[in-house]
């Protein structure tokens, strides 16, 4: 059922609403820009065939501009630049890695940091809203396990991979994909299949205004107010008071009467912190553990919620994992019923509710007047029936005849004089095993021919592989990989396997040479029998190559639709993000969503976890209309993590989040000191991390003793064992 007006006339439950021109502009890349786009810009967002063979390289090292953590950048436009650089070599080092040594070792067998698949077949076309993808199956067998697929990392949807043919091993030959869908129930068929979207040119855009330029790029250490509390500074304490009397004054002005005592059980440490979250336009919030990072950011939010005047933009909340991120907004749902969770990869059923699909689900029918959604469908549908009429004949249906002597002749393979040799000879010479409507090529080939196959071992004698993980990686994993109804629905709309057909019954080889002068033979039955398999293989692959030219200009077609798809997605979504008072999402969501978040222009983002977050993501999250940014996180307990080790350290501090960088250069920030989660004896062992910053609450001397363990509160185990490892997980 669509949720779109076709007609001109309004119906029953129906809303109508204007398309928002802002997302529009965003995608639309001949908008006037400050200047000439710069080369990094108009980048593709996968990488090249070039760049993954390692042949844009000069010498033996990819250039890149070091990291600058502990001064100014020189401008805004080279910090950007070097960031882009660095992530994206980040993601593109160990797959260029990991191709190069299968080219010097083409028959090496899977490691911890590199998996390789063989006997990789195009088995379908799968048209989804998000473009053409192909369906492919393929062979383990040098995992040298059999693979838990559930608890596995392998081709999550989003995996950048490198295809070549088998007698080629990346000389010369290299095809760059991304992995678009990963069902379980798919990958754990006997052989593995999985959907795959071909790297395509697809323009990177970046904002010309960058906000908070002169602290995150110029390291300026007095910070002001946000803008808009500059204007209305006066907040209400309610949410935060003890006291329900309305003669108690709850009303202050931030900037000018900041209350001396801390409300809402907040000790003085955490107090302060809120003190510069609400009133610093890039407030730093540093959280050693069991201080209470979390129990802060929720006051704040509370604090700027209850504020927050009805035609205020959303607030945005952003963590580094899906738990992370659903954990905050649990704490949220507390108080505010009315948020918004995008992105579908949520395993809390309450918080599923509050995703847009469930909230459209909810909702009555919604017109986007003007919107893309409604001819961008059409359009895509058009196109699938195009398709579905070009791959016909490679259908599975077609699987146990040759194909018809008519495609070839259409697609000028064959003359009309060869198919009325193929014809005559075949109503003379009809076989008894065949019907009388057989098509002439099939009695020409008679028993020429047999079908196509390519075997799979089930299991290849492996042992299955053990789970070793920690809680937190498999509730990660589990959220990553759930199959959710949106998902699924965005991805999938029609799907058109496909099937080798039949090929020559002889193995025997013919050269291009002898097949091409035998083609010049206008009557078919004076080529040898020997010879008509080669020649049906050969005009088969001919045709092939045909219709594949014809699929890459529809898939380019429809690339182009879903590009306007997605834009439409977005015209629909803004209209029921616009009424939320508070949207979260993860720091990869900020990138995935960029578009209908910049429609929303909201004006704060709180980012938790900040430390474990890289800074280009945090970059990403710099809208033009930003003007609170709040960072919440600790350095010192967990980094930002590199897919290549060597942009690590020295001299690209990859891994050195927008957080720890600004904290290395002493810019203004709050810490929270007191822990409640540590009996002394354990939070004697960060001391020499913290020093005598971090302090005891009273009550972790309250917490039981350990069983068996009598009065001793920490104890280290010494063990000769060797630690288990999982290379499924790689």
């Amino acid at each position: 059922m669509s949720h779109f007006r076709y007609g001109h006339g309004q119906r029953a439950n129906e809303q109508v609403k204007p398309v928002n021109p802002e997302i529009r502009q965003y995608f639309d890349p001949d908008l006037p820009v400050y200047g000439p786009w710069k080369l990094w810009q108009t980048k593709p967002e996968l990488p090249s065939t070039e760049e993954i063979l390692g042949t844009e390289i000069l010498g033996d090292f990819v250039a890149l501009t070091p990291n600058c953590i502990s001064e100014p950048w020189a401008s805004k436009e080279e910090y950007l630049e070097a960031h882009y650089a660095l992530i994206r070599e980040d993601s593109v080092a160990p797959l260029r890695n990991a191709v190069a040594r299968v080219r010097a070792d083409p028959f090496m067998k899977d490691t911890p940091d590199i998996s390789i698949y063989e006997k990789v077949f195009v088995v379908g076309v799968t048209l989804a809203r998000a473009g053409l993808a192909l369906h492919i199956q393929f062979s383990t067998r040098r995992a040298g396990k059999n693979i838990a697929w559930a608890y596995s990392n392998r081709l999550n949807p989003g995996t950048i991979v490198a295809l070549t043919p088998k007698n080629n091993a990346f000389l010369s030959k290299c095809v760059v994909a991304v992995v678009a869908c990963r069902l379980l129930e798919a990958v754990e068929k006997d052989p593995p299949e999985v959907d795959l979207f071909l790297a395509s040119p697809n323009d990177i855009e970046v904002d010309p205004h960058f906000p908070l330029n002169d602290h995150i790029c110029s390291l300026a250490g007095d910070i002001d107010a946000p803008g808009y509390i500059n204007t209305e500074p006066c907040m209400d304490f309610m949410p935060l008071s003890d006291v329900s009397a309305l003669d108690i004054t709850t009303k202050y002005d931030i900037l000018k009467r900041w209350p001396s005592q801390p409300m809402g059980k907040l000790d003085a440490s955490q107090w302060s912190a809120l003190n510069r979250m609400l009133t610093k336009r890039l407030a730093i919030i540093q959280g050693p553990p069991g201080t209470g990072k979390t129990f802060t950011s929720i006051a704040a939010l509370r604090m700027m919620l209850s504020n927050k005047a009805p035609k205020d933009p959303p607030i945005i909340i952003a963590a580094q994992t899906n738990h992370a991120l659903d954990q905050l907004i649990k704490h949220i749902s507390v108080f505010e019923k009315n948020y918004v969770r995008l992105g579908g990869r949520t395993s809390d059923p309450e918080i599923r509710k509050r995703t847009p699909y469930e909230i459209r689900q909810n909702q009555g029918l919604l017109t986007i007047e003007g919107g893309l959604m409604t001819p961008m469908r059409k359009k895509q549908n058009k196109l699938a029936a195009e398709l579905d009429k070009l791959l016909q004949p490679l259908a599975p249906s077609n699987n146990s005849k040759p194909l018809a002597v008519s495609l070839f002749l259409e697609h000028g393979l064959l003359s009309q004089e060869q198919v009325d040799s193929l014809q005559e000879t075949a109503h003379k010479w009809q076989q008894s095993n065949l019907p009388a409507n057989a098509d002439p090529l099939t009695a020409w080939l008679s028993d020429c021919v047999r079908e196509f196959d390519s075997e799979y071992a089930s299991d290849f004698g492996f042992v299955d592989d053990d789970i070793d993980l920690e809680y937190e990686q498999l509730k990660e994993i589990e959220v990553e990989h759930g199959r959710y109804e949106d998902d699924w629905s965005a991805f999938k709309t029609r799907f058109f396997p496909l099937s080798p057909g039949l090929c020559s019954s002889d193995s025997a080889k013919v050269s291009r040479t002898t097949l091409e002068h035998l083609l010049k033979e206008k009557d078919f039955y004076k080529i040898h029998k020997r010879y008509r398999g080669a020649v049906y293989d050969y005009l088969r692959e001919q045709l092939i190559a045909i219709l594949e030219k014809q699929v890459q200009r529809l898939a380019q077609t429809y690339k182009d639709c879903s590009t306007n798809f997605q834009i439409g997605r977005f015209e629909r979504d803004y209209c029921i993000l616009q009424d939320a008072k508070i949207i979260g999402m993860t720091t990869t969501g900020l990138s995935k969503y960029r578009g209908l978040v910049s429609s929303l222009n909201p004006r704060v983002i709180l980012i938790e976890e900040a430390a474990e977050v890289l800074e280009a993501p945090v970059a990403v999250a710099c809208l033009p209309s930003l003007q609170h940014l709040i960072l919440v996180g600790d350095h010192q307990q967990l980094k930002g993590q590199c897919a290549d080790y060597e942009l690590c350290g020295h001299p690209f501090y990859l891994d050195v989040s927008m957080f720890e960088r600004l904290m290395i250069n002493e810019m203004p920030y709050a810490m929270l000191q007191e822990q409640r989660r540590m009996v002394p004896e354990i939070r004697k062992l960060v001391a020499p991390i913290y020093g005598d910053l971090l302090r005891d609450h009273p009550s972790v001397g309250d917490h039981p003793l350990v069983p068996g363990m009598g009065d001793k509160r920490s104890f280290f185990f010494d063990h000769t064992a060797h630690e288990s490892n999982d290379i499924s997980l790689y």
